[in-house]
């Protein structure tokens, strides 16, 4: 089947068949993935019926990225903490790394890096997104020539944008990018990696960076500039690579194509953007589930402090590596399981246990409310990409620019840890867990509405067939798009012969 979409005029229509009227296979996809120049989104390139197979290396390849942001986000908290003791500031005015870091998410998909993907493809905005955080990482070395704080807020506001772009590419690249049918593990183990990073960083900090390090120490700022340093010269050759790295273009025109050929299976409908209400759900349930992890992983050791009060912040920040280890143990838990159970129930299987844990720790004091805290990070694991890859099952067309509003929703990181802040100072740490409560009981009504409202269509998808199974000879077709069609979502089946009748 071929699908043309009309515009304003016929120049202005993409086509994307060979001189034989064939449609691009997913061995010419991959064939083409060295290519360095940018990829219309309007037109099919065969990369929507890539295999697993074929996956293997760009989806290794971007989950280098993971690990990277997961490594900044690791490095967030000991920061923190390491500047209020050299630059003398309080608790309240080091949150502001926080704020800078999860403010760009807000900014950056909804603009210009939404834009870039869309524009000029995945390549481009892994490129982009990495130069962008390497010039974030370089303007930690005057912030500490300077010891301004405020310079260092302005640094990882640069970092956390270059950071959004390349989440705002490589989370909707890792989903589409091989059979549908795994969507959800794939990037579910891609964000495993992630988790890594976010352990190894403050461990790395702890024992290596900051060892020899305290207090005002005239070499504590340098020490952060060294790492920084180190981190943009990394990022810097990591764009190089992923200048030449094969990288297939899984455009909005293959996305399209893919959901039209599954219609069957799946009951897709074609709809405008803005009747795509399990998206916004979506979204909105990722907002409320992202601020609560990181209010939660913020005053972890203020929590554990509190609940037990022989132990000391280092023995919180230990066993905060340990709550991590968890975290990161439940995201390959929880890929293993996406084998053989549908990410629904998995969904809903994790938030219940969230439920549970955040709820026990509230409620009780010692080392059982440690453990019971620790357990909740356990079930955090899989909750983003879960919801972000649910949440993008059938949008078709609007793929990539849901992507843009879901990654944006990590933006809640910024607003529930303020919020905490406010009521552990007015009362307590164990008491301020309300708060992340709040927040989960919001996003708990998204694997509910999926599991009483959406299964039949979600588990159709995880039986599709597309990248698994040899795709089937037809006619000869022509699909050819445009952006005011890829838009509107009209289309036809055309063959080939009448396009050439046509003089298309």
């Amino acid at each position: 089947m071929g699908l043309k979409f009309f515009g304003r005029s016929n120049t202005a229509r993409q086509s994307s068949v060979d001189s034989t009227g064939r449609r691009p296979s997913a061995v010419e996809a991959m064939n083409n993935a060295r290519g360095r120049q940018s990829v219309n989104d309007h037109a099919v390139t065969g990369a929507g019926e890539i295999t697993t197979r074929q996956s293997i290396i760009p989806v290794a390849l971007v989950t280098v990225l993971f690990f990277m942001w997961g490594f900044a986000y690791g490095l967030l908290d000991v920061l923190n903490k390491h500047f209020q003791e050299t630059l003398h500031i309080s608790a309240a005015q080091a949150a502001g790394l926080q704020g800078a870091y999860f403010g760009a998410y807000f900014i950056g998909p909804l603009t210009y890096s939404g834009w870039i993907v869309r524009k000029f493809g995945y390549r481009w905005t892994f490129i982009t997104g990495l130069t962008i955080y390497g010039i974030g990482a370089l303007l930690f070395w005057p912030s500490g020539v300077k010891r301004a704080f405020g310079g260092f807020c302005g640094a990882m506001f640069v970092v956390g944008s270059g950071l959004s772009t390349l989440e705002t590419s490589a989370n909707p690249f890792i989903a589409t990018c091989g059979p549908p049918k795994y969507s959800e593990l794939r990037l579910n183990l891609a964000q495993s990696f992630q988790a890594i990073g976010s352990v190894v960083a403050p461990i790395l900090a702890s024992f290596v960076i900051f060892k020899n390090v305290h207090g005002e120490d005239s070499n504590s700022l340098q020490s952060v500039q060294w790492v920084y340093l180190g981190i943009a010269c990394f990022v810097f050759l990591l764009a190089v690579v992923f200048f030449f790295a094969p990288i297939p273009e899984v455009t909005d025109a293959d996305i399209a194509l893919q959901s039209e050929q599954t219609a069957v299976e799946t009951g897709f409908v074609d709809k405008p953007l803005h009747k795509q209400y399990t998206l916004f759900w979506g979204t909105a349930a990722q907002f409320c589930y992202v601020g609560a992890q990181v209010a939660i992983a913020g005053y972890f050791i203020h929590y554990v402090v509190e609940a037990k009060p022989s132990l000391s912040s280092a023995d919180g920040a230990n066993l905060l590596a340990v709550a991590q280890g968890l975290f990161a143990i439940g995201r390959f838990v929880a890929s293993f399981c996406m084998k053989w159970i549908k990410p629904r129930l998995i969904l809903l299987a994790f938030m219940t246990g969230i439920m549970i844990f955040i709820s026990a720790a509230i409620g009780t004091h010692g080392n059982a409310a440690i453990a019971m805290l620790s357990m909740v990070l356990f079930f955090e694991s899989c909750i983003f990409p879960t919801i972000f890859t649910l949440s993008l099952r059938g949008l078709g067309r609007h793929t990539k620019r849901g992507a843009s509003f879901i990654v944006a929703s990590v933006s809640g990181g910024a607003v529930f840890p303020v919020m905490l802040g406010a009521v552990a100072d007015a009362k307590n740490t164990r008491i301020a867990m309300c708060v992340p409560l709040g927040g989960f009981i919001i996003a708990y009504s998204f694997p509910i509405y999926l599991n009483l409202f959406k299964a039949k269509e979600l588990d159709a998808f995880t039986e599709v067939r597309t990248g698994i199974d040899a795709p089937v000879a037809s006619d000869k077709v022509v699909d050819l798009f445009n952006e005011k069609d890829l838009e509107s979502g009209k289309g036809q089946v055309v063959k080939a012969e009448e396009v050439q009748a046509n003089k298309v």
